[in-house]
């Protein structure tokens, strides 16, 4: 964990027009996408204060169905997510970056991966790419984000999920941000709870 002001982040999202409003948007589009497909079990890393999905899945008519887990660490943005967290909506505050925390939550349908990989080395962002399959239900849905500033690493991030038996469904974004969605075509991988996806810088 590093000195930023995670929960002071959010505030960038009630600009209008700013980069993470417009990835905002993208990103719930298809989380809203992953539900209508019949997506019922839903984790996210990193999950802030879980402005990507609980808006989304408190007006979706299945959301009853849906059972999530989002892990954070900020307990700030831990209490602003469970405040807003529907039931069957599991918000636990720890290390979202081990494999453990998702235990008992995975495999999943929809897997959020959103503020991460703008956050950790170009080698760790690799080794989560990686180990995303162990949190994955075949044909899940995978949701990510990374800025596109030079050099941009998305393309190299779609090598890596594609490497590694995903296959792409879209990349969108500017020159600000990127939200890349890619579906686990690959078999169930075994939880392994005690490897760790990244350390934040």
């Amino acid at each position: 964990m590093t000195d930023e002001d995670w929960a002071g982040w959010h505030d960038a999202y009630d600009v209008p027009g700013s980069p993470l409003e417009r990835r905002l948007q993208v990103v719930r589009k298809w989380i809203a996408a992953a539900l209508d497909d019949g997506a019922t079990r839903v984790v996210s890393l990193c999950a802030g204060q879980g402005r990507d999905l609980l808006p989304v899945l408190a007006a979706h008519p299945g959301r009853d169905r849906v059972r999530a887990r989002l892990v954070e660490l900020d307990e700030r943005n831990v209490a602003a997510a469970r405040r807003s967290a529907p039931p069957g909506v599991e918000v636990v505050g720890g290390d979202a970056a081990l494999l453990g925390a998702y235990a008992g939550a995975v495999p999943a349908d929809l897997v959020l991966v959103c503020g991460v990989f703008g956050n950790v080395s170009d080698a760790d962002v690799r080794r989560t790419v990686g180990l995303l399959p162990q949190l994955c239900a075949p044909g899940a849905t995978v949701v990510w984000t990374r800025n596109r500033r030079e050099p941009d690493l998305v393309p190299r991030i779609c090598g890596w999920f594609e490497d590694g038996g995903f296959e792409r469904v879209e990349v969108e974004g500017d020159d600000g941000y990127g939200v890349g969605v890619h579906r686990y075509a690959g078999p169930p991988v075994a939880l392994e709870a005690g490897e760790r996806m990244f350390t934040f810088r």
